[in-house]
């Protein structure tokens, strides 16, 4: 893993910047769904966050003493456009004196462009059920080049489209919370259309850095060997995995999901025009995986689409979340039946119910938890599979969407009364692997 291999953490904009209001930002999608009673655990919101935006000279000191490379961290689109065709200077200003300090202490920039923090401008006009925010977010991302592409490392898109199309507008879960399966199918659809498009300017006006998108793509376990549940893993696989593959890497959508979304919501594929999926599978640098999990299920046959999630007696995180590095294997041969381009573990990490004792915070199961998936990348590694960096997630505790405040990721404890930060266990123990294997 020593060799050109990416040590970082991540963040993204809404869960740690806090200052909803400052510098002319505007709502995003998820302040508004956050002020609806009962979409949040604890009426919980991201106003303040962790006020990433005023500590973050303080948190990059601390990822100095981490000692990484690369900090992955998104843009807040509505402090860039707080209206639609207005670019905010003053939001961008935050941006650039992040990286200026990042520069200080020799860490680069991983910038995501794309977190799900849609403005609500946009979503008031449509968001991305309406065509047009392709070209929205090409003039965001447009912008974004021109100010810092200079001293970005690298550029991702879209973080985990899943999430963002069928998690926010078929399960509902997410924002901006709608309940219909041809909507998500028109959200990802320009999700990934906005992302070829993206990459197009950036090939455009010159930008040599590596340019890629983030998937969750999950590896896909069946119950039993039987018929059924091996329908279920095919279905979930193309649920999940294939529909964003499939377009990136071969200009197609998978035919049998296809099917089944159209028998279900008699969608006749309109948003889909001509051109649209040469777009989308322009070539990219790099494949960026978040992977916490594997998914378990059966057939069954009362889902929409024939998918059940039997329990399994996998230890688990404090968010429910099997643990099974072992699984890591299975993700990245299944993505490197698409491509040869490098792959970034772009998030890892677990939730783990922390606690501040004598001024220290003793995670031991976030420590193991890191081990295991820092030996299952070397291993990977070792068979030559082509992971070229690891980001954890997340470098702070923070707001962990629908989760609000309840469930921590961090590497750094955050007391959000104080907004104290202490690093706890794992902080000092990926400091070291991450110095071990540098000299190996």
């Amino acid at each position: 893993m020593k060799k050109k291999f990416v040590w970082g953490v991540a963040t993204s904009a809404y869960q740690v910047e806090g200052a909803v209001r400052e510098d002319g930002r505007t709502p995003s999608i998820w302040d508004t769904f956050c002020a609806q009673p009962g979409k949040i655990d604890h009426g919980d919101t991201g106003e303040i966050a962790c006020d990433h935006y005023h500590h973050y000279k303080e948190d990059i000191r601390l990822m100095s003493e981490l000692g990484i490379d690369s900090y992955r961290f998104s843009i807040s689109w509505p402090r860039i456009f707080p209206e639609k065709g207005r670019y905010n200077p003053d939001g961008m200003r935050f941006y650039q004196n992040v990286i200026a300090e990042l520069k200080k202490y020799g860490i680069t920039a991983a910038v995501t462009l794309y977190h799900w923090d849609l403005p609500q401008w946009a979503e008031d006009l449509g968001g991305w059920l309406n065509r047009e925010c392709v070209d929205w977010f090409e003039e965001f991302a447009r912008k974004c080049f021109e100010k810092l592409d200079a001293d970005v490392s690298m550029w991702i898109t879209h973080n985990e489209p899943w999430c963002a199309s069928f998690l926010s507008y078929y399960i509902g879960a997410h924002a901006p919370g709608k309940h219909g399966l041809e909507q998500a199918m028109i959200a990802a659809h320009h999700m990934m259309l906005s992302h070829g498009r993206a990459v197009r300017v950036y090939r455009a006006m010159g930008g040599k850095h590596p340019i890629g998108i983030t998937l969750n793509s999950t590896p896909v376990y069946a119950a039993t060997d039987t018929f059924p549940d091996q329908l279920a893993r095919s279905m979930q696989e193309g649920y999940q995995n294939r529909w964003f593959l499939d377009p990136l890497f071969r200009k197609s959508y998978p035919t049998d999901m296809a099917a089944l979304f159209a028998a279900q919501c008699g969608t006749r594929f309109a948003f889909l025009q001509p051109g649209d999926l040469e777009c989308i599978a322009e070539p990219i640098d790099f494949i960026g995986l978040n992977f916490y999990s594997h998914c378990y299920v059966n057939y069954d046959p009362a889902s929409p689409i024939l998918i059940g999630h039997p329990e399994t007696d996998y230890p688990k995180t404090d968010i429910g979340w099997d643990i099974h590095p072992e699984a890591l294997e299975r993700l990245v041969r299944d993505t490197r039946e698409y491509t040869s381009i490098p792959i970034y573990i772009t998030e890892n990490g677990s939730a783990w119910d922390d606690r501040v004792e004598n001024g220290c915070v003793h995670d031991q199961e976030r420590v193991d938890y890191l081990r295991r998936h820092l030996e299952e990348v070397d291993h990977l590694n070792q068979m030559g599979l082509g992971i070229q960096g690891y980001f954890s997630w997340s470098f702070l505790d923070n707001f962990e969407w629908a989760n609000g405040y309840s469930k921590r990721f961090g590497l750094v404890y955050v007391d959000y009364k104080t907004l104290k930060r202490i690093p706890k266990d794992s902080f000092y123990a990926y400091r070291d692997w991450i110095q071990a294997f540098r000299k190996r």
